[in-house]
C-alpha cells in the first residue's frame, strides 16, 4: 500500500484483526514499535480506501457513545431496564451495576490525580473509589476532575486521530493547574487508559502548544501498581487469610506489553499474603481489546474461551485483573467473580453484600 500498490480488502482485514495487544513488541528482539506502525497503516488505508457505509456507521456510533460518560451511562441504564429483552450476546455484556462506595476526604499533603475514564465510572465505579481508599491508608489523596474524560484510546484505535487529539488536549487542560501546583502523579486503574496517557507525548509531539505539556503528562502517568509498590503496602494485608486462596491473576496486554509492567501486581498481592495462580500462557490475550469484541466477535470469543479455560484450570474462587475491558469481558463467561485486584487491598470487604 505505501509503495503504491492497490489497497485490497485483505490488507484492511489483516489490520482490523490485529488486537493491538503489543505482544509482538515485547517479543521482538529488535524493539520494533509495531503499535505505532499499525496506527500509520490504519490511517493510510482509511484515506486511500474508505470503508463501506455500514462499517463506517458502526464505528461512528462507537466513537459517539463510548468516550462520552453521560451518553454511555444513559444507554447502559436503559439497557438494564430492558435487559431480559436483549439478544443473548448483548445481554451478556451488561454487567450488574455496582455502588461506588465512600470516597475519602482530600486531607493529605501528598496528592495525585486519577483518571475517571469513560466507561469505567458506569460499569464499575467502585474501582477508583477502592483505589482512593487504599491510597488514603498510604497517606495519599486522589483528586478527580469532572472536566477530564476519555483518554482518547477509542478514537485513536478506530483511526480517528484528530478526534483522539481533542480528548487528549481536554485532559491536559483539565489537569494542568494541579500539575503546576505539584501533584505527584496521574494515576490510572485501567491499564488500557494508562498506556494511552503514557503515549500522549508521542501523539502530541508536533503540536507547538501541547508538546511540552504532553511530555510532562506522560512522565507523570502511573499505573496504580507503580504507586503502591513504592509505599509501605504490606500494612494493607488482610487481617485473616479466609479469602487469600484460589485467586487467579490475568495480566492485561496493556499492562504487560503496553506499559511493560510485569511482576509488580503479583509481588504486591503475594507480599500481602495472597496465593496466586496463573494461566499457562500469560501472554494470551482475553480478546476484549477495546472495541475488538464488538467489531471482531468471532475471534474475540475464541480468545475469551481460550483464556478463561486456562484460568479455570486452577479452579479459582476469584479472578483478578487490572483493566475494566478485561474484567467485563471475562466475567461474561466466568463462574467465578472477576474483579480489579485493588479490591483485595481495600478496607471495605468486596464480598460483603
Amino acid at each position: 500500500m505505501l509503495e503504491g500498490e492497490a489497497v485490497e480488502q485483505a490488507t484492511r482485514r489483516h489490520l482490523d484483526r490485529c488486537l493491538t495487544c503489543r505482544n509482538c513488541e515485547t517479543t521482538c528482539p529488535s524493539g520494533v514499535e509495531y503499535g505505532k506502525l499499525l496506527d500509520i497503516g490504519r490511517q493510510q488505508i482509511e484515506q486511500k480506501s474508505p470503508r463501506p457505509l455500514k462499517e463506517r456507521a458502526v464505528r461512528k456510533l462507537l466513537r459517539s457513545v463510548l468516550p462520552y460518560r453521560k451518553r454511555f451511562a444513559f444507554l447502559f441504564k436503559t439497557g438494564q431496564l430492558v435487559k431480559p429483552l436483549l439478544p443473548g450476546a448483548l445481554r451478556s455484556k451488561m454487567p450488574r451495576p455496582v455502588a461506588q462506595g465512600s470516597w475519602p476526604l482530600l486531607q493529605h499533603k501528598r496528592r495525585m490525580l486519577i483518571l475517571d475514564g469513560c466507561v469505567q465510572p458506569t460499569l464499575s465505579p467502585d474501582i477508583n473509589a477502592a483505589a482512593a481508599r487504599v491510597l488514603h491508608r498510604l497517606g495519599i489523596s486522589l483528586i478527580r476532575h469532572k472536566n477530564s474524560g476519555c483518554c482518547g484510546a477509542v478514537s485513536q484505535h478506530l483511526s480517528a486521530e484528530d478526534e483522539a487529539l481533542v480528548f487528549m488536549k481536554r485532559n491536559i487542560d483539565a489537569w494542568w493547574s494541579d500539575i503546576e501546583t505539584g501533584i505527584e502523579a496521574i494515576v490510572s486503574t485501567a491499564s488500557g487508559c494508562g498506556v494511552m496517557i503514557k503515549d500522549y507525548a508521542h501523539y502530541l509531539r508536533h503540536d507547538p502548544d501541547y508538546a511540552a505539556k504532553a511530555e510532562r503528562v506522560s512522565a507523570l502517568s502511573k499505573d496504580i501498581s507503580e504507586i503502591i509498590i513504592k509505599e509501605d503496602y504490606k500494612k494493607l494485608a488482610p487481617k485473616n487469610n479466609a479469602e487469600t486462596d484460589a485467586i487467579a491473576w490475568h495480566p492485561p496486554c496493556t499492562l504487560q506489553h503496553g506499559q511493560k509492567i510485569n511482576g509488580v501486581v503479583e509481588k504486591i498481592l503475594q507480599d500481602c499474603g495472597y496465593r496466586l495462580s496463573f494461566a499457562h500462557d500469560k501472554h494470551l490475550c482475553c480478546g476484549s481489546a477495546g472495541t475488538y469484541s464488538i467489531l471482531q466477535p468471532e475471534l474475540s470469543k475464541q480468545l475469551q474461551i481460550n483464556k478463561i479455560t486456562q484460568l479455570n484450570d486452577t479452579k479459582p474462587n476469584i479472578i483478578v485483573t487490572a483493566n475494566i475491558g478485561c474484567q467485563t469481558h471475562l466475567q461474561e463467561v466466568s463462574d467465578a467473580p472477576v474483579i480489579h485486584w485493588i479490591h483485595l487491598l481495600d478496607t471495605v470487604p468486596f464480598f460483603s453484600e
